[in-house]
């Protein structure tokens, strides 16, 4: 006989990155791309209806705005692993139910509520399983200290193949397998997420926290972190110009260009290349030169692409600014991530990372109703306006980053 050479749990292989946060987290953002992405496509096949199929975009995002702050308290109550393995399966659950019912409903109304319903009700657990992965991310990045953010950048990689991949891979099935191929395989990576979520163990508050308290412990500590708060802050300027372009990128293609909306798809396709292979160079980048460095240029060059874009007036030349954009934008998110990792308190983790979150995507709806109320020829003067802001937030930003002397020594 073989005799035992300790305990059982001893013996147990420590979980890689790989396993434990990375798969998880791939699983997820498939999840995350196909929901937002697939959905308004499903509502626009269903009801034929451009103005429903926005209607289905804002059902998925002003829910999921209104998750945030219940999703931090919900993580830094219960952890990371049950709160993403219940909202993964309740998605797999609701889709699964969706692509069972919608073909025995009748054309109309029926129809119209339920994916209207769909598209309201994944946007919220959509939310709920990525403050969870988030956070879990969060917490795998403190463990990695000076390596945190390799982690980061590994992280925000995944992010954007899932962005680059969910409207594809949505369409493609939605086109030859219909409703119910589509959201069959969100269900499907909605369960990998929840069978594969990371165990993570970390302190629990004793009483829930009310949603409010949630804000308010956020903001408290996001106002204790004054260089967090800085570049929330000029990230949040950024996200208006970026918000903007994106929200009016249709109308200048289409119109002012000539151009088809599938021209409108590729600008962002090749967007998410330039930021995944920036995200990639900053890995390497911050292990030589620093975060502060690397942000304060990455700030540079996404203030700098879009001011031209203000200006610019052919289609080329339109896509390949974009692209530098949002080159820039994803080095500051390296930096972003980082930061928050390393500076945000375990217990409040969840609850900052909600507040932070809220604040950096409430421009992106107020970029909407710009576009909705200024008329096609304002437009332009409207994005240099907000690339100028932009710019001044992201100068105060860094420059006040670079002057906490707090702070200089995880910046330099």
């Amino acid at each position: 006989m073989r005799s035992s050479v300790g305990p059982r749990h001893a013996r147990r292989p420590v979980p890689t990155l790989l396993r434990s946060i990375y798969l998880p987290r791939s699983m997820d953002a498939g999840a995350f791309a196909m929901t937002t992405y697939g959905i308004p496509l499903l509502v626009l096949a269903i009801t034929n209806s451009a103005s429903l199929t926005g209607l289905a975009f804002a059902l998925e995002w002003v829910p999921r705005l209104g998750a945030f702050a219940v999703a931090g308290a919900m993580v830094d109550r219960h952890g990371t692993t049950r709160v993403l393995r219940t909202a993964s399966a309740l998605r797999a659950a609701v889709v699964v139910a969706a692509a069972l019912a919608l073909p025995q409903m009748e054309a109309g109304l029926p129809a119209t509520v339920a994916v209207m319903l769909l598209a309201a009700s994944t946007g919220v657990l959509t939310e709920f399983s990525y403050i969870a992965a988030e956070t879990a991310g969060g917490i795998a990045s403190r463990q990695a200290g000076e390596r945190a953010h390799r982690v980061q950048s590994v992280l925000l990689g995944i992010d954007q193949v899932g962005t680059l991949a969910g409207p594809a891979v949505a369409g493609l099935l939605l086109e030859r397998a219909g409703a119910a191929g589509m959201l069959v395989t969100i269900a499907v990576f909605s369960l990998l997420a929840c069978a594969l979520a990371p165990r993570q163990y970390t302190t629990t508050t004793e009483t829930p926290l009310p949603v409010l308290a949630g804000l308010r412990t956020g903001w408290t500590t996001l106002r204790a972190l004054p260089a967090l708060g800085w570049l929330v802050c000029g990230l949040t300027l950024s996200n208006l110009a970026v918000g903007l372009l994106q929200a009016a990128a249709p109308v200048i293609v289409v119109k002012e260009f000539g151009y088809s909306s599938a021209d409108v798809g590729l600008i962002w396709s090749v967007a998410a290349v330039a930021s995944l292979l920036t995200v990639a160079v900053c890995r390497r980048a911050i292990d030589r030169w620093g975060l502060w460095p690397v942000g304060a240029l990455s700030a540079s060059v996404a203030a700098c692409a879009c001011l031209a874009v203000s200006l610019t007036h052919t289609y080329t030349a339109y896509l390949v600014l974009i692209a530098v954009l949002m080159a820039g934008e994803g080095g500051m998110t390296v930096v972003l991530r980082t930061l928050r990792s390393h500076l945000i308190p375990a217990p409040v983790f969840g609850a900052t990372l909600s507040m932070t979150i809220l604040l950096l995507l409430i421009p992106f709806p107020l970029a909407g109703v710009l576009v909705a109320t200024v008329p096609p020829a304002l437009l332009g003067h409207v994005i240099t306006g907000c690339a100028v802001l932009q710019a001044l937030g992201l100068l105060t930003a860094f420059a006040r980053l670079r002057t906490l002397p707090v702070l200089r020594a995880r910046l330099a």
